[in-house]
């Protein structure tokens, strides 16, 4: 399928599960126009995200994907500093380039067949910038606006923009016979509405700069399930790689915790739980 057309179904298919929430769930607060607008700007970020990086894995390989796709601590801690005024301290980037190196380690093996930088390269770096507004607008709407709620407004407006996307550019909506909708049932179930839940309710409680190096703890991750469920064996570098990405992930929230306090101190005074 299309990149974008399997990210609208990854999208469509949670909106659909969370429905009975909009009527079954406990009374949300009424939000303003600004968080609104903040959630509306996020969902489009995150709809070129997945447009991006689904068109990129289809055009690069999987290896060079994850690296160039990986760069939103790098954007996350530039805006960050740039637009907030907010200076990362140092261990922030102490972890950052810590984590950045094992995954280079890791993927070493692939980028040596495939180093050359193409159109499928550009879109992963395209779409983690994407990604890095999407969790800045997160963690700035998460401190006054609880995780259910955001997140039925993040899936729903992201599903919009990327029927805009698909219907503009003329790409077709087909499903393929055969496994395709056990893979865009998996995408939209476990990908996006349990990662994503989990991704948003850590947004309330740590600095995005914090989360998006966690995040890069996908890449040991992927090479340990790997190793589990499809009898790839680990190397020595997968393991190395792993062991700087794990440590670089433990410095960036140690810079986290003061984050986290300031967002529960917000959360009390709007009287959020």
């Amino acid at each position: 399928m299309p990149g974008p057309a399997s990210a609208l179904y990854r999208m469509l298919i949670p909106a659909i599960v969370l429905l009975p929430t909009w009527f079954l769930g406990p009374a949300q607060t009424r939000l303003g126009w600004k968080t609104l607008a903040m959630i509306a700007a996020g969902g489009l970020f995150f709809a070129l995200d997945l447009a991006f990086y689904n068109t990129s894995v289809l055009r690069t390989s999987a290896a060079n994907a994850t690296v160039f796709g990986n760069n939103s601590p790098i954007v996350v801690g530039l805006f960050t500093w740039i637009f907030f005024r907010r200076r990362p301290p140092v261990v922030f980037w102490l972890g950052l380039v810590l984590a950045i190196a094992g995954s280079l380690i890791i993927v070493w093996a692939d980028l040596r067949h495939s180093a050359s930088f193409g159109s499928g390269d550009l879109m992963a770096t395209v779409a983690g910038a994407c990604f890095a507004v999407y969790l800045m607008a997160t963690e700035r709407v998460r401190t006054t606006t609880s995780t259910l709620a955001f997140l039925r407004l993040a899936i729903l407006s992201t599903a919009l923009f990327l029927l805009l996307i698909d219907l503009g550019l003329g790409i077709s909506l087909a499903v393929p016979r055969g496994p395709s909708w056990a893979a865009l049932i998996g995408l939209g179930l476990i990908s996006q509405l349990g990662g994503y839940l989990a991704l948003t309710y850590a947004l309330g409680h740590l600095p995005a700069t914090a989360t998006s190096i966690s995040l890069l703890a996908q890449v040991p991750l992927t090479a340990i399930l790997a190793a589990i469920l499809l009898a790839e064996p680990v190397s020595t570098a997968q393991i190395l790689g792993g062991a700087l990405v794990l440590v670089g992930v433990v410095l960036a929230n140690r810079q986290g915790r003061s984050g986290e306090e300031v967002n529960v101190t917000l959360r009390k005074a709007v009287g959020q739980e």
